[in-house]
């Protein structure tokens, strides 16, 4: 059967679904099991994400694609299963990180590259035989008074286009991620400074995917919401929602089908309300939804700790959370339904 770009993209960014971040690195995922004083091994990150991609309510309504580790993707449930079959039955569709991580940028201090593009072709066509049918890469744009600089700028936009490119031409949609970082040092930038900086890094993604032949129809866009940075929050729910909708509008192509939001050192909470405000109050050319990894897990986390009779509470608590962000997708969260968790 040939399965199209567009077709894996609108999937992905269907209404009222978004796309679950369980793509940890092995160092992150240790970090994450150290919080809950659990060893973090082979099978215990197995049977972590085993428990969420189990989690029939959540994966059945309110998620459209998972983005797993290599790790991930090539293993097993403890019954045998494949954890990319469990993804499949559930409706959504399987996904892949594929960047090597930020790496310093020679010559640009406090800059990072992301790398990984040697050999991308090969584990592309790779992953597209595991069953992956999306991919995910990350630039990482900092932010202060003097950064980013134009060559940092642009050696991460045209790094992520010609991954995008590769990513299409194994039929696989690529989730381009260039994230001004919220929570990175200093972190006192103003909510105005983060709209300068992220107009000037989607126009120059955007130039870069223009250039490299990219089918905007089959891509998603993985941005940052427009904030202030996490040592100068003063920003208002309403004041996010409206200057990240401007500088979308002001940036980025109709064609593109979905944006997916990252949630970039926000609290549960935090995430949810800003999507849902987008949504609510705004007409927009494309569907605007959640990629998020810890402002889904974090409560499951520590109400799983480990611990195999824990599984249905982690459960429970990775459900309440992507309903809330599934309503958010839509336009139709409130703080009140956070009190039925």
């Amino acid at each position: 059967m040939n399965e199209r770009l567009e077709d894996i993209a609108a999937a992905m960014v269907m209404a009222g679904k978004g796309i679950l971040a369980a793509d940890e690195s092995s160092g992150t995922i240790k970090k994450r099991f150290d919080s809950i004083n659990v060893e973090s091994t082979e099978d215990s990150r197995r049977d972590y994400r085993e428990m969420l991609f189990r989690s029939t309510e959540a994966m059945s309504n309110c998620i459209s694609g998972v983005i797993l580790f290599d790790e991930t993707l090539r293993q097993k449930a403890a019954d045998g299963t494949p954890l990319v079959d469990i993804i499949r039955a559930s409706g959504a569709v399987p996904g892949i990180k594929v960047d090597g991580g930020a790496k310093p940028l020679a010559a640009h201090p406090g800059e990072t590259v992301t790398e990984g593009l040697d050999g991308l072709r090969e584990r592309l066509s790779e992953y597209h035989g595991l069953g992956a049918r999306f991919a995910k890469w990350r630039g990482v744009i900092a932010i202060s008074g003097d950064l980013p600089t134009g060559g940092g700028v642009r050696a991460n936009a045209h790094a992520l286009a010609r991954y995008a490119a590769l990513c299409q031409e194994a039929g696989i949609v690529p989730i381009v991620e260039p994230e001004i970082v919220m929570d990175g040092t200093p972190g006192d930038h103003s909510v105005d400074r983060c709209y300068e900086v992220t107009e000037w890094v989607l126009r120059t993604v955007f130039a870069e995917l223009f250039d490299a032949r990219v089918n905007l129809e089959g891509t998603v866009l993985k941005p940052n919401m427009v904030i202030d940075g996490k040592n100068a929050r003063k920003a208002s729910v309403e004041e996010i929602a409206e200057k990240t909708v401007r500088c979308l509008k002001a940036t980025v192509p109709a064609s593109i089908p979905g944006i997916a939001f990252l949630s970039g050192g926000q609290s549960d909470e935090e995430a949810t309300a800003h999507l849902s405000a987008m949504n609510a109050g705004y007409d927009l050319p494309w569907q605007l939804t959640f990629s998020y990894g810890r402002a889904l897990q974090a409560a499951c986390l520590k109400a799983w700790s480990g611990k195999s009779e824990n599984a249905a509470a982690g459960q429970r608590a990775f459900t309440h959370r992507a309903r809330m962000n599934g309503l958010a997708a839509t336009g139709n969260w409130n703080s009140d339904m956070e009190k039925t968790a």
